[in-house]
């Protein structure tokens, strides 16, 4: 309690200073009555204002936090400085004598600077004060026992972290970790990790390379029926978005029927920043539930619990400016510096860059650490910072080189914040894909897929289709995770799919695989009937240059592959004609392909584009020059890094394939810690708790100690 009260009087005492500080410097920021008064005065007016701010941030804020949540959350790190700087200004007026005031835009000055100073006092004295801090975590976990009527009992079993770097493959992540030189690798922290305490192990996708499918398939166990990042469903007449909340809602569903099973972290987990809840109770910034309404959603909270503190929102505003700045000057020397390929970076994206660098980092890696120091039994976590950026800048970018380092700083600060926690933890590093480099393929070749799609069936074709270099817009909009997670954030409604005629074909793009698909014919097409619609068709798609094969339905041989100058290979019965259009996409292609050409919602068409293996380049449909989706280079091949102390993934010789066997690994990795700790039919282990208030402060508190904190000790394994 006396090192408590010390620490509120340090606080107090550094906000005065930094208040009669400021008003020595800002011209319309002043601590005086007109007539002027004495040092003393002036310096207990400044007490007073700082205490009013304290007292005000302390207790009003987390109210206007809370109360914003009913309008866009993404909004609120905008307000952040406009807030704090109404709350200076109500301090200011509880001044006696009106001896305080300040023009609001210089109050906004003021408040982000002492939210600042207060914040670094407060970081300061807690490293000092790291034992006390400790005791006050034993306390809350022996209370909660008490609570529970619990007097003692063997120790927790460890619990598990799973970490998402989003788009991260296994190529990107081995460079990141080795030295470059006299320099340090590019991510110190795992650098540290990998052939220590954990394992790297690399492992393929099914054909669809993308967060929808693996995620799914990790979390809930099942990609059946995941053709692509999006489709069009003809029974529905309804496009499928992975990352729409009603979407992912549906996929999450239709995956938990499938299984019997409501996913990964059923018991005692916690779901954040991912597309899919894993069954989890505990959620923040999960797209499944984002369009629910009512007490059972608590996606939203996440934004709370992070932005309750005054400090944590003036910071991550004041990064998420400096982000668009970032970005602004990265894509303008792209330009002046003619680099290529090159994709468009105007528009809301630097916002959205921004939102997932930054605003989404931050209350993910915030809410793991709270589930941490709460003692949760399974976490998992999807960064998905890099996958943005990789999308626009591409996947080896100097761009891309500083988000990975922050991202292993987040990766760092998560694995000290274990130090504190009531049980021992284990992390897992992984990701769902990886990202193959390329030029779009509307700039390769000055036409979208849906311009060549329409001239095969003889439409009307835009008249810059041809062009070579013309920028053409991109097939269906980006698929980037953030932007819907952004939109979400908003609250902006869903957008529908684009307007089509009744007989016209809809093209629809998962970054380098194009599906296509015909809404006026029930079920779906033949080879045949194609043939008798669209003679000219099949053809125009699997004889063009940027086109690597198509998949088919033939009613006398079953599912097709067809390539360029007349290659087919016929996966039902493995007959090849000519050489296999799939023979350049490595080992595992042909499997993939037969496996999702089962699929009911397979579409009429799909399109893989083509693909350079001696660059590993493709050409995505979108306006990415950094893809995922289809076949072609590293997008298939993302990793996992995981402790030594666990079970091999998978037996010598052998590879990991699919996100269902991954699915597998994981909750195989659970059990082995004294399990069960997924569902077995008996409820999972008790662990102590903290308050909402609680975790909020010692949140706080670890992220300051966990700077000066020592080596990671062997729990972080």
């Amino acid at each position: 309690m006396g090192a408590a009260l010390l620490r509120v009087l340090a606080v107090w005492a550094v906000s005065t200073l930094t208040m009669l500080a400021l008003a020595g410097i800002l011209p319309d920021f002043r601590l005086q009555s007109a007539d002027g008064d004495s040092t003393t005065r002036i310096a207990i007016t400044a007490a007073s204002g700082a205490g009013a701010f304290g007292l005000l941030s302390a207790l009003v804020w987390p109210l206007l936090v809370r109360a914003l949540l009913l309008v866009p959350a993404f909004v609120l790190g905008l307000l952040v400085f406009v807030l704090n700087g109404s709350l200076l200004l109500v301090a200011l007026n509880l001044i006696p004598d009106g001896r305080g005031a300040a023009e609001p835009e210089t109050a906004v000055v003021v408040a982000a600077v002492m939210s600042a100073a207060s914040s670094a006092t407060s970081t300061f004295l807690t490293v000092r004060d790291d034992g006390a801090y400790r005791r006050r975590l034993a306390r809350l976990a022996d209370r909660r026992r008490r609570r529970r009527g619990e007097t003692g009992g063997p120790p927790q079993p460890p619990g598990t972290v799973f970490l998402q770097i989003d788009g991260v493959g296994h190529d990107v992540l081995r460079d990141a970790v080795r030295p470059r030189g006299n320099r340090p690798p590019i991510m110190e922290t795992v650098a540290g990790w990998v052939d220590t305490t954990h394992t790297l192990t690399p492992w393929r996708t099914d054909w669809s390379s993308q967060t929808g499918a693996s995620q799914l398939g990790i979390l809930h166990g099942s990609t059946e029926d995941v053709p692509a990042f999006r489709w069009y469903e003809k029974e529905t007449r309804q496009v499928i978005v992975s990352n729409r909340p009603t979407s992912a809602a549906e996929l999450q569903r239709r995956a938990a029927a499938r299984t019997g099973d409501e996913g990964l972290l059923t018991v005692d987990g916690a779901s954040r920043g991912n597309l899919f809840t894993g069954g989890a109770e505990e959620l923040a910034l999960v797209l499944s539930v984002a369009a629910r309404r009512g007490r059972h959603n608590r996606s939203r909270s996440g934004y709370f619990a992070y932005f309750r503190d005054p400090a944590n929102a003036t910071r991550t505003a004041g990064s998420f400016l400096a982000e668009i700045f970032r970005e602004l000057g990265q894509s303008a020397r792209a330009r002046l510096r003619r680099e290529t390929p090159r994709v468009g970076r105007g528009g809301l994206y630097p916002f959205i860059r921004a939102f997932a660098t930054v605003v989404e980092r931050d209350v993910v890696v915030a809410a793991v650490m709270g589930d941490i120091l709460s003692g949760r039994t399974a976490i998992y976590a999807d960064l998905v910072a890099y996958d943005e950026v990789a999308h626009h800048s591409g996947p080896r970018s100097r761009d891309t080189h500083q988000v990975l380092r922050r991202l292993d700083r987040s990766v760092a600060l998560i694995a000290k914040v274990v130090e504190h926690a009531p049980r021992d933890y284990r992390i897992v590093l992984l990701s769902d894909h990886g990202q193959s480099p390329g030029a779009t393929f509307a700039d390769a070749y000055g036409l979208t897929l849906e311009d060549l799609v329409r001239a095969g069936c003889a439409l009307p074709v835009p008249r810059q289709a041809g062009r070579t270099g013309g920028h053409r817009p991109a097939v269906a909009g980006g698929g980037a995770e953030a932007r819907e997670a952004a939109r979400a954030a908003l609250r902006r409604p869903e957008r529908d799919g684009d307007g089509h005629g009744p007989s016209d074909p809809v093209v629809l793009a998962s970054g380098n695989l194009g599906l296509v698909s015909f809404p006026d014919v029930p079920g779906r097409m033949s080879r045949e009937e194609i043939d008798r619609r669209h003679p000219a068709l099949l053809r125009t798609l699997a004889d063009h240059p940027g086109v690597g094969f198509l998949l088919i339905r033939s009613e006398r041989h079953g599912a097709v592959v067809l390539g360029a100058d007349g290659a087919e290979h016929h996966l039902d019965t493995g007959r090849i004609v000519g050489r296999s259009p799939l023979a350049a996409f490595g080992d595992g292609a042909v499997a993939a392909v037969r496996r999702t050409a089962r699929f009911p919602n397979a579409p009429d068409i799909m399109v893989n584009s083509a693909y350079d293996p001696a660059t590993g380049e493709v050409h995505a449909f979108e306006g990415q020059i950094g893809s995922h989706g289809g076949l072609g280079g590293a997008q298939s091949h993302p990793f996992l890094l995981w402790p030594i102390e666990l079970s091999p993934p998978t037996r010598p010789g052998e590879q990991l394939v699919g996100a269902e066997r991954v699915h597998a690994v994981l909750r195989r990795w659970l059990r082995e810690a004294d399990g069960p700790q997924v569902p077995e039919g008996t409820d999972g282990p008790e662990v102590p708790q903290v308050s909402e208030g609680e975790e909020t402060r010692l949140l706080g508190d670890v992220t300051a100690a966990s700077a000066a904190s020592p080596p990671l000790p062997d729990k972080t394994r």
